[in-house]
């Protein structure tokens, strides 16, 4: 099944939409030692959609504070803020801004232009429309699952240590999962 490239057909209204901190994400998943997952996330950022009639047409752009990323450990913390990865006093944002939105089966792709550590890359991220409700408050809120993969290299970030045998200290690829909640402006 196709999904829908109408706003009207999903029950979202066109318009400004605005991201609703308390009820969204941004994560991320490394490999470290080649055998473990660790899990970090970003606790400050802005995000904007312009929803077209036409949802093929329409917007999106994200801010993320650098410096607002934790992974539980402290030290793991200030070593990723560091000049070895982010860089977070020369490079203190992410950013993102779409170019494309396609229908992918019963989902979509969202493609656009991310810049990490000085650095812009085209990515695409896959896309599940999660539906649109009322809050108790009136709100009309629309929800959404993104999930996708970078190479930190492609961003400048190359810092790593060599295992004996094969392998390095921290994986190249890194997942990208994010859960968004967005509130009709």
């Amino acid at each position: 099944m196709a999904a829908p490239i109408s706003a009207s057909q999903l029950g979202i209204e066109p318009g400004t939409w605005n991201i609703d901190h308390a009820h969204s994400s941004i994560e991320f998943v490394a490999r470290h030692l080649v055998v473990t997952k660790v899990r970090g996330s970003f606790s400050s950022f802005t995000a904007s959609t312009e929803i077209a009639e036409d949802i093929t047409k329409s917007q999106v752009s994200a801010e993320i504070d650098v410096a607002s990323i934790t992974t539980g450990e402290d030290e793991r913390d200030t070593h990723l803020k560091s000049a070895d990865f982010f860089d977070v006093e020369k490079f203190p944002k992410i950013t993102f801004k779409s170019t494309a939105i396609e229908p992918s089966g019963s989902n979509y792709k969202l493609s656009g232009d991310l810049t990490i550590h000085g650095t812009t890359r085209y990515i695409t991220l896959d896309l599940e429309f999660n539906g649109v409700s009322k809050d108790p408050w009136g709100n009309t809120r629309s929800g959404y699952s993104l999930t996708g993969e970078i190479s930190r290299k492609d961003f400048g970030m190359e810092w790593n240590v060599p295992l004996e045998g094969s392998g390095v200290l921290v994986s190249d690829k890194i997942q990208l999962n994010l859960e968004i909640q967005l509130i009709k402006a």
